[in-house]
């Protein structure tokens, strides 16, 4: 029973989710909108017992609208949150392409003659998937945390290039916080800029 609550808890947020990427008027809710989209995607992967993939897919999916918020801060200059926008575009065309692909790949469903199950499961099938996905690029897997973690500290030092050390100088000895590193520099430091 309340796996059953949850499975349509999950199934709502995900839908839900979905359909309001396009609805909203930002691209800072749409980013949120499909991170809850996937992340229920992700709880539903978990009670299917899958239990790998669906964290991975929940951590993901984390990962990349944290850095993506960042990145439209960084390049767009101001909240973009507040922004309205148009989410939408060649609405049209994009109704006709989603509907042509969901007829492909459901007559490919059933007109594919699909083979046959040979062997039998593993005994702990998240356990074999995981050595299956992981088996060839376990170094990769370890190197991506770090370089995500950069990539948001560094997209954080681009998206603010004027800290204290620019303001007050390499020492912190700088007495007026207004001075600027060039003379052509918009930007002034300290507190009324």
């Amino acid at each position: 029973m309340i796996e059953s609550i949850l499975f349509w808890i999950f199934a709502v947020l995900a839908v839900a989710g979905g359909i309001a990427v396009f609805v909203v008027d930002s691209m800072a809710r749409a980013t949120y909108a499909l991170a809850v989209s996937f992340v229920a995607v992700g709880g539903i992967i978990v009670m299917l017992h899958l239990d790998y993939i669906g964290v991975i897919t929940i951590l993901m999916m984390i990962m990349e609208m944290a850095i993506m918020a960042v990145f439209m801060v960084m390049f767009m200059g101001m909240n973009p949150a507040l922004m309205p926008m148009d989410m939408t575009h060649s609405t049209r065309r994009s109704a006709v392409l989603a509907t042509l692909t969901f007829l492909v790949l459901a007559v490919a469903i059933i007109v594919i003659p699909w083979p046959d199950r040979t062997g039998s499961a593993a005994a702990d099938l998240t356990r074999s998937l995981g050595e299956a996905i992981m088996g060839s690029k376990m170094l990769v897997m370890l190197t991506i945390s770090p370089v995500l973690f950069a990539t948001i500290v560094a997209s954080l030092v681009l998206a603010n290039p004027r800290g204290r050390y620019d303001r007050y100088g390499a020492d912190l000895d700088r007495r007026d916080p207004d001075g600027r590193a060039h003379p052509e520099d918009p930007i002034g430091g300290g507190i009324g800029r």
